[in-house]
């Protein structure tokens, strides 16, 4: 009996997935923000250098100062993150894919995500990044 538990208990720990590191709902740390819309012709853009880390939480601003639309895009990165949440206005999105944040006049959007996959992304507003409303993020 004893060594059938036994065998039964290495069977159960041989099939168990081993889960990834990090517990992805745990507290996060916050990320700089990033600013759309700056300066006198509202293509300014801010983003402090910052890289996230894969398997760690994260909040983040995303802001637009509505001097321009802004379509906000950054298509790779919301491709390789877990979602917790979006809250935009008091209001809570639970989504599992983003395509873009528009912002047609000034706004913010608070994204709660964990990395999951090392790379350098590029954002942009659609249309605009040749007016310099571009930038990077990096994820180690």
């Amino acid at each position: 009996m004893i060594k059938t538990l036994i065998a039964a208990a290495a069977i159960v720990a041989a099939a168990t997935p081993v889960l990834a590191e990090g517990f992805l709902v745990g507290r996060v740390a916050r990320a700089p923000d990033i600013e759309v819309g700056l300066g006198d012709a509202g293509y300014g853009v801010k983003q402090d250098a910052f890289t996230f880390e894969t398997g760690k939480g994260y909040r983040m601003w995303i802001k637009a100062t509505g001097k321009k639309q802004c379509a906000f895009e950054a298509t790779d990165f919301f491709q390789h993150v877990w979602f917790r949440k979006i809250e935009i206005n008091k209001v809570e999105l639970k989504v599992q894919a983003v395509q873009e944040i528009e912002f047609e006049d000034e706004g913010s959007a608070e994204l709660f995500f964990t990395p999951i996959k090392p790379g350098e992304y590029i954002w942009q507003c659609k249309g605009l990044a040749d007016k310099g409303m571009t930038g990077k993020i990096v994820v180690k």
